[in-house]
């Protein structure tokens, strides 16, 4: 949500250091250090119906670190049930496959049923106007984040091959529904064209908090296909910028580099610079105290984090590039690791498809790099960590 004093006061964000996905010391972290932000109870209220939207991007083995942990959206639940929000659901829009089938895979529907929340399959509602949009004038929103008062957006701490990283503010495109998230891929084929309508998309939903997973986070061939690495953070934050700017020092990425930093601060929906964020560490034993960007590092960051550190080439170079197609990131399978399911040609947004079994099912998928348009969607789906982006 915009907040109208950012330029005389600071985006306040909370990282707690936690090792363990241990459902109660999850729980007891996460209420203590949402009492530094004043409490749940300072941001819903007990009739509002609450939408907590985790990462379910597609089914994997949970220690692979592909989707928000059970414990964590658990942890969430149990303080707004303790804050009297009687009326609370999860849900998300998979990029393959149902929420519920995700959930389930990694047991996130039971901890939810401890608590009375049901896990919710996001349908389809329309198309929804938003004029104050500079990149994105209209979306199709989900009918279940429509209907909810409040969005309590829970991400995890992962690498993107488009974005760099995918954290608070990239957990949002899950409220658009089914196909139309990849078709918007096609609308906003760049890196910054399509951070912009993230931002716009964030401001015009404007969850209430951003939680961040990264007790284990995802390194390397991200957001599907990466490593897991032990990151023992919590963060928390009401500016998702900012959140996801503390992600960047903790690996030593420069905030700016991350398209939805960068637009996110000059549209107006938080702030990267470190003079802008009044970072708050709440330590194991309890102490709470202030460090700065560089003593956060020092103290908790991880230097060889597998991530796109590298700047973008001059204006002149990228345009040279775009027109002849080089020196530009390109997909590409290990035909090794490829098991000619499909789902790469499946998850494709080009209308004739820039990723086709030209040879029959006998070889791998190739790829029409004339067509591609750079989005990646086919390397997120892929659940075999076939394709690199190199």
């Amino acid at each position: 949500m915009q907040n109208e004093n950012r330029k005389t006061e600071k985006s306040r964000v909370i990282l707690i250091p936690c090792g363990t996905y241990e459902e109660e010391t999850v729980y007891e972290k996460l209420k203590a250090g949402l009492s530094l932000l004043g409490g749940m109870e300072s941001l819903v209220g007990p009739k509002e119906q609450v939408l907590i939207k985790p990462n379910l991007v597609r089914k994997a083995d949970l220690e692979r670190a592909v989707v928000t942990h059970p414990s964590v959206v658990g942890a969430v639940a149990r303080l707004l049930k303790e804050a009297g929000v009687r009326d609370v659901r999860a849900g998300d829009s998979c990029g393959i496959g149902s929420a519920q089938a995700t959930a389930a895979a990694v047991g996130m529907d039971q901890v939810l049923a401890r608590y009375g929340v049901p896990l919710t399959e996001f349908t389809g509602e329309g198309t929804v106007p938003y004029e104050d949009g500079i990149q994105a004038k209209r979306f199709f929103l989900s009918k279940e984040v429509l209907e909810a008062d409040a969005v309590i957006s829970v991400c995890k701490m992962k690498t993107h091959a488009l974005e760099r990283i995918t954290g608070a503010v990239k957990n949002q495109y899950g409220c658009i529904y089914g196909f139309h998230k990849a078709k918007g891929h096609t609308q906003y084929p760049s890196a910054d064209s399509f951070a912009r309508m993230l931002v716009d998309l964030n401001q015009m939903i404007s969850p209430r908090l951003f939680v961040m997973d990264g007790i284990v986070a995802m390194e390397g061939n991200g957001p599907t296909s990466g490593d897991p690495v032990s990151m023992g953070v919590l963060l928390l934050s009401l500016d998702p910028v900012a959140l996801d700017s503390v992600f960047c020092c903790l690996i030593g990425l420069d905030p700016e580099l991350v398209p939805t930093n960068y637009h996110g601060e000059k549209m107006g929906l938080g702030v990267w610079q470190k003079e802008q964020i009044e970072l708050t560490v709440l330590a194991e034993d309890g102490e709470v105290c202030g460090m700065t960007m560089e003593e956060t590092f020092a103290r908790y960051g991880n230097g060889n984090f597998r991530v796109d550190r590298k700047r973008e080439k001059h204006d002149f170079w990228v345009r040279m590039g775009r027109l002849f197609n080089i020196f530009q990131k390109k997909p590409y399978i290990d035909p090794e690791k490829c098991v000619r399911c499909g789902i790469c040609v499946e998850s494709c947004p080009v209308e004739g498809k820039a990723v086709t079994f030209a040879e029959g099912r006998k070889k791998p998928p190739v790829y029409n790099y004339r067509k591609c348009i750079r989005c990646f969607c086919c390397q997120e789906m892929c659940p075999h960590k076939a394709i690199q982006v190199k």
